[in-house]
């Protein structure tokens, strides 16, 4: 089997989203210690601003008339789609941005459906666990409620448009002692870090088992 791993953390060093995504990864490793796991971060490497107009201009271009930026644009559409596709897996780490999603993940999102045909089910019958980070509190009665723009974003994306099996790992407060104003949140935050650990154990568990074992 082949693990695809999708970072978006532009902090990669202490980022709550990839420790996470690391306690997936390992569990899905015990059980396929020999498999492979495909790489990409694009909070270290964003992808170029400019490729999806480029994308999806070419698709309105005659080929002998695309610009090199097309033809490049085309070109890295078509391997985002290739990396995603074939993997048996898929394991997201993705942190909440502004109130939404990073723009470099919005830039692969485009660039997978400029490069996929229209409403594609890119991800039907590939196992999905999106570990998402939040740095407050925006569940319910939360001053922020309602706030969070992204994971629902993601999850009409991952689940509505490309079908994807999703299991959803979700971590609160992680600016709990970074920032002074969430102090009093101490054994609050500690707390959800926990939960949020143990159910990352139990979706890489689940994330490297085949689906006819499930099924059993």
């Amino acid at each position: 089997m082949t693990l695809f791993r999708l970072d978006a953390s532009i902090l990669p060093a202490t980022s709550s989203s990839r420790e996470i995504a690391d306690i997936v990864e390992q569990e899905w490793t015990a059980s396929h210690p020999h498999d492979e796991v495909i790489r990409r971060h694009l909070g270290s490497q964003p992808l170029p601003a400019e490729a999806w107009a480029d994308a999806v201009t070419a698709g309105f271009t005659p080929e002998a008339d695309r610009t090199e930026g097309q033809r490049r644009a085309t070109a890295l559409a078509a391997e985002l789609v290739e990396e995603l596709t074939s993997a048996d897996a898929v394991l997201m780490a993705v942190p909440l941005y502004n109130f939404g999603v990073s723009q470099h993940v919005k830039a692969w999102i485009d660039l997978v459906v400029a490069g996929s045909e229209p409403g594609a089910a890119l991800l039907e019958g590939t196992p999905v666990v999106l570990a998402t980070v939040r740095g407050g509190a925006y569940g319910a009665g939360a001053p922020r409620e309602g706030w969070d723009h992204s994971t629902a974003y993601l999850r009409r994306i991952l689940e509505d448009v490309w079908k994807a099996d999703l299991t959803l790992v979700e971590r609160e407060f992680t600016l709990v002692g970074v920032n002074p104003a969430l102090d009093e949140f101490t054994d609050l935050a500690a707390e959800m870090q926990q939960k949020a650990f143990s159910a990352a154990r139990e979706a890489g568990a689940a994330l490297g088992v085949p689906p006819q074992d499930l099924a059993s």
